[in-house]
């Protein structure tokens, strides 16, 4: 092993092999001869020993180990059967309504808002951390879910307090800015309650939005009008409304590029 030589009389460093080790020479720099030290010459530096030791000396402390994200097989299986479950219910709600009714609509937001908020904690919280666990962790989910779904409820209540007779009519700009103000309140709520950075905060409400808007979508749940399928109600009555309903029989019939004249009575 080389060792480190200092020439006394220019200060230069060098290093020469082991086996000169006690011996005489000259520097190469000065040509000053030196005695190259040997090994019980030698200087060790330790790092500095913290905490309190066993009778042996030996550290009684354990280095923590960084806990790794890891779902249960509990929480796998019953993750699969939520996402096969939603995902059956958006499709029997695409096919059997023309419109699916907003209480089923509600029920999806509330009822993914906590597996979504649990299984995105422990995703996203900092594994330096340790995670909140039993009663406390399932008051915090719970508080956090409860934001999340309130924050579709805000989407609903704007759009028809701007005066929007349905989802549809909302125009991409309402809907970039009440999209601006779900995020904000869903990541701050998961922020105070589960404790994140905001940007943990943010990807922790992305989560449940991303699933909440994708099964909308599956669902046939026009949110706004870019989204929308473009099939407008008829304003005026169609022929089959006026042969079902006695009141329309003798007024005009519009149609899209076509008007039909009310009958004439023979004289």
């Amino acid at each position: 092993m080389p060792i480190s030589v200092t020439c006394p009389g220019c200060l230069s460093r060098f290093t020469v092999s082991d086996k000169y080790a006690g011996k005489k020479g000259p520097c190469p720099k000065c040509k000053k001869d030196l005695i190259v030290p040997d090994k019980s010459q030698e200087v060790v530096i330790h790092a500095p020993e913290i905490g309190p030791k066993d009778s042996k000396g030996v550290s009684v402390l354990k280095p923590l180990k960084r806990a790794e994200f890891k779902l249960s097989k509990i929480e796998i299986i019953l993750g699969t059967v939520l996402a096969v479950v939603s995902l059956g219910l958006a499709i029997f709600a695409r096919t059997g309504f023309t419109e699916p009714p907003w209480l089923l609509s509600a029920f999806g937001v509330i009822s993914l808002a906590f597996p979504l908020a649990w299984v995105g904690y422990s995703f996203f919280h900092d594994d330096e951390l340790e995670e909140y666990s039993g009663r406390e962790r399932s008051t915090r989910v719970g508080i956090c879910a409860l934001i999340f779904a309130v924050t579709w409820g805000l989407y609903w209540f704007l759009a028809y307090y701007l005066g929007n007779k349905t989802l549809a009519d909302i125009d991409a700009v309402q809907f970039a800015i009440f999209l601006a103000v779900m995020f904000v309140i869903g990541s701050l709520g998961s922020l105070v309650a589960m404790d994140l950075d905001f940007s943990q905060a943010l990807l922790h409400y992305a989560m449940y939005f991303a699933a909440t808007f994708l099964l909308a979508m599956v669902a046939g749940i026009q949110l706004s009008e870019p989204m929308s399928s473009g099939v407008s109600k008829p304003e005026y009555p169609t022929v089959n409304q006026k042969l079902t309903n006695p009141q329309l029989k003798n007024s005009q019939v519009n149609a899209p590029g076509k008007t039909l004249a009310a009958p004439v009575k023979a004289k």
